[in-house]
């Protein structure tokens, strides 16, 4: 069974922020997977999740983008708590998008806002190992670590409609 974007949506969020950090996955270049841990913020709507990532153009996740644009965000908590979105990417290419981007990051309340001047190259939002990218799920899945235990919480899942 799905559950709707507007139940999971919200849910993950609360779940991811209250988490902080993700681990990553890409594919690289010779098809092997690639994982680090990221700090990405989410922002919901009410009708659609979007993500983003402050992170280096010139990384070598870049270059396995590039390729497969496509990531999967998952965090955890040592009570198990889960929650993992399977998201296309892109990435903000504007000077505009790049400033909005670290704005975001800069303004939003802890523990997901940060400071980007604290990552060495990026001075400015225009400063070339400087990063916007945008991601957008396409499944999410959320998992209440208790339900492991017998004891009672929330598994969510939503899956993006097939393109026709």
């Amino acid at each position: 069974m799905t559950d709707t974007l507007e139940i999971v949506a919200p849910a993950f969020v609360e779940m991811a922020h209250r988490i902080v950090w993700a681990t990553v996955a890409t594919v690289d270049t010779a098809g092997l997977p690639s994982t680090r841990i990221l700090h990405p913020i989410w922002e919901w709507d009410g009708s659609s999740l979007t993500g983003w990532i402050a992170t280096s153009p010139l990384s070598p996740k870049a270059k396995h983008l590039a390729a497969t644009p496509s990531v999967s965000v998952t965090y955890w908590t040592p009570n198990h708590d889960t929650c993992t979105a399977t998201c296309t990417t892109a990435w903000e290419s504007t000077d505009a998008e790049r400033e909005a981007g670290w704005k975001r990051f800069a303004e939003a309340p802890a523990p997901v806002g940060y400071n980007p001047k604290i990552i060495p190259g990026w001075e400015t939002p225009l400063a070339p190992r400087f990063g916007i990218l945008r991601i957008e799920p396409v499944a999410l899945r959320l998992l209440e670590g208790s339900l492991m235990t017998g004891g009672s919480g929330r598994r969510l899942a939503w899956k993006a409609p097939a393109a026709s």
